[in-house]
C-alpha cells in the first residue's frame, strides 16, 4: 500500500489522480489532501477518501470546510479529519511520517515550499507542477539526489520521455522530442491572433485541462516551460530538446539515442495514464479506457511550431539567461494569463507583459528559495504598475 499526499485535489490533475486511486484501492491510499478554495468539492472528496489530514488555502476556507463536513455530511469529531490552513498546514500534510509519495498538482509557486520540505523528509514526488522545476530546478535536482528520492513526472510529455528512457541512459541521449498539439491557433496569422477571445483560447482541440494550462497551450508557453523542465529532469542541454507539432496528440514525446534509434510513447490523450505510471512505477497495472486503433489511423503528421506563438522563444531566452530570469518569465506569464482570463488584456498582450517583465529585471544568479519568492512578488507588482499605466 502506497500512502499519498495529494496537493491540489480539486483541480484537473487532482480529480484524475483520485480516479486512479479509486481504481487501485488495494494498493493506493490518500492520507492527506490539500485544496485551494473549492469547499464543496473538497468536502465531497474527503468523505469519499477518508484522509487523516486536510488543508485549505487559508483559515476562512478551512472553517467553511469544517462547517460543510459537520452540517452537510454529519461528520462528528471522531470521523472528522484534522483540518489545517495556510502554508504551514500544506507542509504538514506533505511531510507526514506515513506518506510515501506526494502528488504535486497545485498550480503556481505555492507548490515550491511543500515539495522541497517533502523531499527533505525523504518523500517521493509525482510532479505535475511546472513552476517547481522552471523556477527552482537548480535547487530541486540536487535535493532529489541528496535525499535519494524519486522525482516522477506526471506531465504527459515528460512521462513519455521517462518511459522511453527505460531503453537507455541519460548519457546516451542525442535528442529529446517534445510533441505539441500546437493548440487551437497554430495556423493563425499575427493579425488573427489579435482577435482571439477567452472562449477561443479555452477551446483546446485534444485535451481537457484546467484554464491556466489551456491558455499556456494556446500561447505555446507550456512547451517552453516543458523544455526547461526536460533539461533539469533528464540532465541535458537545451540544444538537445526539440519541439515538434503532432496535431492528433497520439505521440506524447520521443527520445532519440546516439545509435540512431528513436523511442516514442504513443497513446490516447488521457492524463490518467501518466498519473498511474507515476504512482505505480515501475509496474503497469491494467487501466480501462480508450485504446489507439491503428486501423483507423491513415497517417501521423508533424509540423514546425508557429513563430507567431512566441511562448517557446520567451522561455528559451529566460533559461539561457539563467538565474532568476526563469522565475520572472514564469511569474509574468501567470500574471498575464490571469489578466487575459479576466478580459483585462488581449491574447497577444500576454507576450507583451512577459517581455516587459524580462526586459526590466536585474538577474540574481543562483537564487535561493527566498530570492525566488521575492522575485515573483516584485514581478507581480511591476506588472500591476505597467498595466495601470496602459489603462
Amino acid at each position: 500500500m502506497r500512502s499519498i499526499c495529494l496537493l491540489g485535489s480539486t483541480g484537473s490533475i487532482g480529480t484524475q489522480t483520485l480516479e486512479v486511486v479509486l481504481n487501485n484501492q488495494e494498493e493506493l491510499a490518500i492520507v492527506s489532501m490539500v485544496a485551494g478554495t473549492n469547499v464543496p468539492l473538497f468536502a465531497e472528496q474527503i468523505v469519499k477518501f477518508h484522509p487523516k489530514k486536510v488543508c485549505m488555502k487559508n483559515a476562512e476556507y478551512s472553517r467553511e470546510l469544517e462547517d460543510e463536513l459537520r452540517d452537510r455530511y454529519k461528520l462528528n469529531s471522531e470521523s472528522m479529519p484534522e483540518i489545517l490552513s495556510g502554508m504551514d498546514g500544506i507542509i504538514e500534510c506533505a511531510t507526514m511520517e506515513e506518506i510515501d509519495i506526494v502528488v504535486a498538482a497545485m498550480v503556481g509557486m505555492i507548490g515550491l515550499r511543500p515539495v522541497i520540505s517533502a523531499i527533505e523528509k525523504g518523500k517521493d514526488i509525482a510532479l505535475a507542477n511546472k513552476e517547481t522545476l522552471v523556477t527552482a530546478g537548480h535547487l530541486i535536482m540536487p535535493l532529489v539526489k541528496e535525499h535519494g528520492v524519486k522525482l516522477l513526472p506526471i506531465d504527459s510529455e515528460h512521462s513519455a520521455i521517462f518511459q522511453c528512457m527505460q531503453s537507455g541512459g541519460y548519457d546516451e541521449i542525442e535528442s529529446l522530442y517534445l510533441t505539441a498539439s500546437g493548440g487551437p491557433f497554430r495556423h493563425y496569422s499575427k493579425d488573427e491572433l489579435k482577435n482571439v477571445t477567452v472562449k477561443d483560447a479555452l477551446n483546446h482541440p485534444n485535451w481537457s485541462m484546467g484554464k491556466k494550462i489551456t491558455i499556456d497551450s494556446a500561447t505555446m508557453i507550456n512547451k517552453g516551460l516543458e523544455i526547461i523542465e526536460a533539461c533539469h529532469l533528464f540532465r541535458c542541454s537545451i540544444d538537445k530538446v526539440k519541439v515538434v507539432v503532432q496535431p492528433k496528440s497520439l505521440i506524447h514525446s520521443m527520445v532519440g539515442f546516439q545509435d540512431g534509434a528513436i523511442m516514442a510513447q504513443i497513446g490516447t490523450p488521457d492524463m490518467k495514464v501518466p498519473i498511474q505510471y507515476a504512482l505505480m512505477y515501475p509496474r503497469r497495472p491494467r487501466m480501462s479506457g480508450e485504446r489507439v486503433d491503428f486501423s483507423k489511423i491513415s497517417s501521423i503528421s508533424f509540423e514546425e511550431p508557429s513563430e507567431n506563438l512566441k511562448g517557446i522563444m520567451l522561455a528559451k531566452k529566460a533559461f539561457e539567461i539563467g538565474g532568476s530570469m526563469t522565475t520572472v518569465m514564469n511569474a509574468a506569464n501567470e500574471y498575464a494569463v490571469a489578466a487575459f482570463l479576466d478580459e483585462k488584456i488581449s491574447f497577444v498582450e500576454i507576450y507583451e507583459l512577459i517581455e516587459y517583465a524580462m526586459d526590466n529585471h536585474l538577474v540574481t544568479e543562483n537564487p535561493s528559495l527566498d530570492d525566488i519568492l521575492l522575485v515573483e512578488k516584485e514581478t507581480y507588482e511591476k506588472l500591476d504598475s505597467y498595466l495601470q499605466r496602459k489603462i
